[in-house]
């Protein structure tokens, strides 16, 4: 719901750096992964009640995140990078969850409603993004990207947003995860009526 306002942001603030990495020889694809390092990191420490290292090192990944596209656009967006940017980010998102719940498995009922959320709203996300694809259609609200960005109610800021609440108000994951996990299918709901809506045949 955010990402189209505040990605230019983040992407202006970004750039400079991402030009610097690119004009030394850093890809986008080794910033990627190196975020997604983090990531998996922000889950194991999750997993030893570590709360505000996994915030820091999620923090990390946020910030990768954001400089792979700066360096991409410096350098040149790839579909590589593209598809090795998204898939990485949704298991981060998952990551997260599951770290917490490894660590407080008498959370394990809430978490997995969130998993099921995030599972509603990646696959009608990239189901839609691939014949979005086939159709030629494409969108710059959120940004130069390799694939269509379809919004809904919960998208990247709102997901952030929630894992970043996970790590600092840990007896709060029911309800976050119960409520987040119900913003989730309402997103997914509407990505599916927007989707048969746009691929009906002619």
């Amino acid at each position: 719901m955010l990402d189209a306002r505040l990605r230019p942001l983040v992407d202006r603030s970004l750039d400079g750096a991402g030009a610097w990495l690119a004009g030394r020889g850093v890809t986008a694809n080794a910033v990627s992964l190196a975020a997604f390092a983090c990531g998996l990191a922000a889950m194991a420490a999750l997993a030893v009640r570590w709360d505000l290292v996994a915030l820091a090192l999620l923090a990390c990944n946020r910030v990768g995140d954001g400089l792979d596209g700066a360096v991409a656009r410096t350098a040149g967006p790839t579909d590589r990078g593209g598809f090795l940017d998204i898939v990485l980010d949704f298991i981060v998102y998952a990551a997260v969850v599951f770290g917490f719940v490894l660590g407080r498995p008498e959370h394990a009922l809430a978490g997995a409603f969130l998993l099921f959320g995030f599972m509603g709203t990646g696959a009608s996300f990239l189901a839609y993004a691939a014949i979005a694809a086939k159709r030629g259609l494409s969108t710059s609200l959120r940004g130069r990207k390799s694939l269509y960005y379809l919004g809904g109610l919960t998208e990247g800021t709102e997901t952030i947003a929630v894992l970043v609440a996970i790590c600092l108000l840990p007896d709060a994951f029911p309800w976050l995860a119960w409520g987040f996990g119900a913003a989730c299918w309402v997103t997914t709901a509407t990505r599916i009526l927007a989707g048969w809506q746009s691929f009906a045949e002619p």
